[in-house]
């Protein structure tokens, strides 16, 4: 009778390296949804046209069109084009309709600053004056800074200290060290560069 040797187990396979991580996705801008601009000039087309379908139904029931229509009708037919009022409604419209492209084509919310985006599904924003107050407590741990004034916009944070102590120099580095720092805490898609000013406090007499 032979025996066989037992056989060794098969040996893990090394672990293999996960699949990549997914790249963050874009952070862009938060729409406003301006529901003033839209409701007024939704209340402004809704009563012209009412206005205008009224009249239009008074003439076809044998009435007299309103006198405002009548005179519009008259100005349109014997006014020249190139007469001041015409020019002055044209311009008033034109900047109108340019105003409601702007106002259609651009994200606004300027005060919210957009996050990164490690998940795809997830959105945040930090507001600009919240962002602010961090930035400032940052600043006022500085030894020497006695007081500062931040103020954050989407490509530029402006720090204005004011030392008490210190050497102007030496505050201005370390200054610039934690407002550095603090802005890469913030985790903003776009950070802003750190602008800072220290200055001596005003002398009194």
């Amino acid at each position: 009778m032979t025996t066989t040797p037992e056989q060794a187990p098969p040996s893990a396979p090394e672990d293999e390296p996960g699949p990549p991580p997914a790249p963050a996705a874009r952070a862009r801008r938060f729409w406003s949804v301006r529901r003033v601009p839209a409701a007024l000039l939704a209340a402004v087309v809704l009563g012209g046209a009412g206005l205008l379908l009224y009249d239009v139904a008074a003439v076809r029931a044998d009435q007299s069109a309103m006198a405002w229509r009548k005179e519009v009708a008259d100005g349109l037919a014997t006014r020249p084009l190139d007469s001041t009022w015409v020019l002055v409604g044209a311009s008033l419209a034109a900047l109108l309709g340019l105003w409601l492209l702007f106002l259609a084509l651009t994200p606004g919310l300027r005060s919210v600053l957009p996050m990164r985006r490690d998940h795809p599904d997830v959105r945040a924003g930090l507001d600009r004056k919240a962002a602010a107050l961090i930035l400032r407590d940052r600043a006022t741990e500085v030894s020497g800074v006695q007081s500062a004034k931040v103020r954050v916009r989407r490509s530029k944070a402006a720090v204005r200290a004011v030392s008490h102590f210190r050497d102007l120099d030496e505050v201005r580095t370390d200054l610039e060290r934690a407002v550095t720092t603090g802005i890469d805490e913030l985790g903003l898609a776009r950070p802003p560069a750190p602008k800072v000013r220290v200055a001596r406090p005003p002398r009194k007499g």
